[in-house]
């Protein structure tokens, strides 16, 4: 389904200096596959999400989506791709505040395949507990609310990868286990695999495969060996 070898990604200072974000030898997520990269602060979270959803090109390296190499293509075809292929949980919603629950997911609609389905919508939002609450504004809606109005949107044009951006980061404590429950039955419910990214471990130790973006990014896991050399400690065990 996704498939990342050799991605490197670096960004210029202003003074001139290179500075090195992302360099992963390796990542793949199979069809269906639900799991968690964790990943603090820094550690290049945001940047590979958005090289995996084509809105970033890395530097070099492959990126394959449901076979198809995303770096081969021009901006048009990447933003094609995505409408076709991703859905996308911001960590801030990115909701249109001018339009109501279901013309948010309506909208994404129309970006994947041009047509609006209102039937699915309305499914959609009922499934998220919102079938009462379409017709609100996201200023009249809660944040949990807001946040099932993107996962719906999200899964609006029924994608094969559903990423998910730290999707309990804004969401009060009490609704945070519900969001990842409904994120994960309905990716399971249609087939889509899901690459949540979260520094939550009590989010992670729901998942089967759990993987830390420090050991894949090859920039913090070098980093990472180097205090530790410089400080006299074994960078595997800490001693």
């Amino acid at each position: 389904m996704l498939l990342l070898e050799g991605v490197k990604k670096s960004y210029t200072e202003p003074n001139g200096d290179i500075l090195p974000i992302l360099d992963v030898p390796r990542f793949s997520v199979g069809a269906g596959e639900q799991m968690v990269l964790l990943g603090r602060s820094g550690s290049g979270k945001t940047t590979l999400l958005h090289i995996i959803a084509g809105i970033t090109r890395p530097d070099s390296g492959t990126v394959r989506l449901d076979g198809v190499e995303m770096t081969k293509l021009s901006e048009p075809g990447r933003d094609r791709l995505r409408a076709a292929k991703l859905g996308y949980v911001f960590q801030t919603f990115n909701l249109l505040t001018g339009f109501n629950a279901l013309e948010n997911v309506l909208l994404g609609m129309t970006f994947a395949r041009g047509r609006r389905d209102i039937g699915r919508a309305r499914d959609l939002l009922e499934r998220v507990g919102l079938a009462t609450r379409w017709s609100h504004r996201p200023a009249a809606l809660s944040v949990g609310e807001q946040q099932r109005v993107a996962v719906a949107r999200a899964l609006a044009n029924q994608p094969r990868l559903l990423l998910a951006d730290e999707p309990t980061a804004n969401v009060d404590p009490r609704n945070q286990q519900s969001i990842v429950d409904l994120i994960r039955q309905t990716c399971r419910e249609e087939g889509i695999a899901l690459l949540m990214v979260t520094h939550a471990r009590e989010v992670a130790g729901q998942f089967e495969r759990v993987e830390r973006l420090e050991d894949l990014n090859r920039v913090i896991s070098g980093s990472s060996e180097l205090s530790s050399a410089a400080a006299g400690r074994d960078p595997q065990t800490g001693a």
